[in-house]
């Protein structure tokens, strides 16, 4: 059966151009027979960055969501992201597509039983390296508790929660009230739902007497 393929490319420079990644990948869709359906690419925009910000990538991933596409071909691994883990996040999303990869540089082709067996490989490798990062944060956390540095955001000085509260009593409203004590919106909030409780139990002791 006749591929429907979608070549990706992708550089992170405007002084880049991805026309040479594309002619290689029309080199191997024609020698493959391939029919090329799309040529989609990012131009000077880092790998680094989210799906929301590489218009390319997100028309690719739409088009894959549709099942227009039964294979996309890149030029190399990096080109589709930074790190292991996208491209194992790529890689289950184009398999419950049953869309395959073609990665020009690593020679992984999904279609063929060694890809797969290379892809289950990706999958360990990820799995271990988001482990070890797991690790590393928590070991770091630890440590920091152990010299005894407090983690966490500060807490706010008694002097502004005390005016938060005197202004809160007298009628300020939520965003004067955070203006007027230089405290976030979200601490004055906080701290109204806090009188209203310590005004409810006020009233309820009273009507017990």
């Amino acid at each position: 059966m006749t591929k429907r393929v979608a070549l990706y490319a992708r550089c992170s420079t405007d002084s880049q151009t991805v026309e040479n990644q594309l002619l290689e990948l029309r080199r191997v869709a024609d020698r493959m027979g391939w029919v090329v359906v799309a040529e989609i690419s990012d131009q000077g925009i880092s790998g680094t960055k989210g799906r929301d910000q590489r218009p390319g990538f997100h028309r690719l991933l739409n088009g894959v969501a549709r099942h227009e596409f039964d294979l996309v071909a890149a030029w190399a691994v990096d080109r589709l992201g930074r790190s292991l883990r996208d491209l194992v996040g790529f890689l289950e999303d184009l398999r419950e597509r049953n869309v395959d990869l073609f990665l020009l540089q690593q020679g992984l082709d999904t279609s063929t039983a060694a890809g797969r067996a290379m892809f289950g490989m990706l999958s360990v490798f990820s799995d271990f390296e988001r482990s070890m990062i797991v690790a590393r944060v928590k070991s770091g956390l630890q440590r920091v508790r152990d010299s005894g540095v407090r983690l966490g955001r500060p807490p706010t000085d008694a002097a502004k929660i005390d005016k938060v509260k005197v202004l809160l009593i007298s009628g300020a409203g939520i965003r004067e009230t955070a203006r007027k004590a230089k405290v976030s919106t979200g601490l004055v909030q906080k701290l109204k739902k806090e009188l209203a409780a310590e005004s409810a139990h006020s009233a309820a002791q009273i009507q017990s007497i």
